[in-house]
């Protein structure tokens, strides 16, 4: 499982074998999972080892871990498996027969820790970059039984759904070892390779156009431009009437677009470093059909998305689970009615603009765009051109009860000053009868309707506290 680390493998090892002994006790065990990419790609590994060791189970897909849910899921016959939420609110479980694997910061509330809870923070392992809520799910099937090692690659579209490559860009720490156990299961292929997003499925100009980390100026966000520099490169767009893709390239094309937006960028005064982000690891699911959605980890997650975020989340969970051929077109359909509200929700925003709010800066989409879409809206606004750099960033959504979620994004940079969006979250939301948690610097929280500008006061002085410190 993980080859190194000495005294804390022992400790984590024995951890792990505590969460398995609890499962083989129970006839039953409902899964909660959550409704993102980890969250499908952790509730199928947790559903297909129990299938495999004969016990009964069933998958339950969650927005959030509310007082209503939880109360819901103290009613349920057997043991309650938690995938890829539920640390943050440990203090609001007691007294349900339950386990946890999550890799959120732990819930504030609460002074002891126990077994019942396999995260990675309670070894100082970083559960933002270094492990997922699908890895850590991973690892403890592949402690039950070798076989279940043959599920690296959903472990790895886990991490890469929650950008866990993003930071040095490519997957580092527990993530590692399991990257390696995929390589040597013949599930994953590692290459280096540009690092925008489309490369199996989408037209050569339109990753370029869509290019957000790094945004490429004059490029990001303008087709003609883009369709103008491939023809300045001397590379065809077209073959026949079908768009090229970025695998339908040669090696000298990629080379010479490589090269040349490397070019463009320090051209435009941007350094090294940011260039360089072009560049970085992709990983293949070799079992895939090269071309489609599935081939490469970044655009599984996306499609994982794109069902359990708009009430489908058995279309995700059967492909996880195997299942091929009208679930995959169910799934593309999908996909294609995600990708435009995605749009819809960028252009909402640059109408009505963002404002800034001292050390962060905010928006309010109402009911515009929906609350399961909001952090991906947040996130990709982060690093546009409609938004302040360097700042952190919240956005605001109505909720279908009409309560109020907020999304919180913030530059990886900021970790280095001491940021933790999860912490300031999970405090000021609690404070104003809510619910909160997450990552350092990418966060959620649930918060009464009208409490938006104490809860952005109070966010704000905690962040303020948190850098200045």
């Amino acid at each position: 499982m993980i080859h190194s680390w000495d005294g804390m493998l022992r400790d984590i090892e024995k951890h792990a074998e505590k969460i398995i002994h609890e499962l083989r006790k129970w006839k039953e065990v409902n899964i909660i999972t959550h409704i993102d990419a980890d969250g499908i790609a952790a509730g199928a590994i947790a559903k297909k080892m129990m299938e495999r060791e004969g016990i009964e189970s069933s998958i339950h897909f969650v927005k959030y871990l509310d007082k209503k849910v939880v109360e819901e899921v103290r009613e349920m016959e057997g043991l309650k498996w938690f995938t890829d939420l539920g640390s943050g609110i440990t203090s609001k479980l007691k007294g349900m027969d339950y386990i946890i694997t999550d890799h959120h910061t732990l819930d504030l509330e609460e002074k002891i820790q126990t077994w019942r809870d396999f995260n990675p923070h309670l070894y100082g392992i970083d559960g933002g970059r270094e492990i997922s809520g699908a890895g850590l799910v991973y690892v403890i099937a592949s402690k039950l039984n070798e076989k279940n090692k043959d599920m690296a690659e959903l472990a790895i579209v886990g991490a890469c759904g929650d950008l866990q490559d993003v930071f040095s860009c490519r997957l580092e720490g527990w993530n590692r070892e399991i990257v390696e156990e995929g390589i040597v299961e013949n599930k994953i292929e590692v290459k280096k390779d540009v690092r925008l997003f489309g490369r199996q499925t989408k037209p050569i100009h339109k990753i370029l156009q869509y290019a957000d980390d790094p945004i490429l100026p004059s490029l990001s966000g303008n087709e003609k431009a883009c369709l103008s520099f491939l023809d300045e490169l001397g590379i065809a767009s077209k073959e026949g009437k079908r768009w090229r893709r970025w695998i339908d390239l040669n090696e000298w094309e990629r080379k010479r677009i490589i090269s040349a937006l490397i070019t463009h960028i320090l051209s435009k005064g941007f350094g090294h470093s940011y260039a360089s982000r072009l560049i970085g690891e992709v990983y293949e699911l070799v079992n895939e059909k090269e071309g489609t959605e599935l081939r490469d980890a970044k655009e599984y997650a996306t499609l994982l998305n794109s069902t359990a975020r708009y009430g489908h989340a058995d279309v995700g969970l059967n492909i996880c689970m195997g299942k091929r051929g009208e679930t995959i077109e169910r799934a593309k359909k999908l996909l294609r009615n995600h990708r435009k509200n995605l749009v819809e929700g960028l252009r909402l925003v640059k109408e009505e603009g963002i404002r800034e709010h001292g050390f962060i800066q905010y928006f309010h989409a109402g009911e515009e765009i929906r609350d399961t879409i909001i952090g991906i809206v947040t996130g990709m606004l982060l690093h546009s051109n409609y938004a302040k750099q360097g700042m952190p960033i919240i956005g605001f959504a109505e909720k279908d009860n009409g309560e109020i979620k907020a999304s919180a994004r913030a530059p990886s940079l900021l970790r280095q000053r001491g940021i933790d969006l999860s912490k300031a979250m999970q405090r000021v939301a609690s404070r104003l009868g809510g619910t909160g948690g997450g990552h350092e610097v990418a966060a959620g929280a649930t918060i009464p309707k009208g409490k938006e500008e104490e809860f952005l006061c109070m966010l704000e002085k905690e962040i303020r506290n948190q850098l200045t410190l």
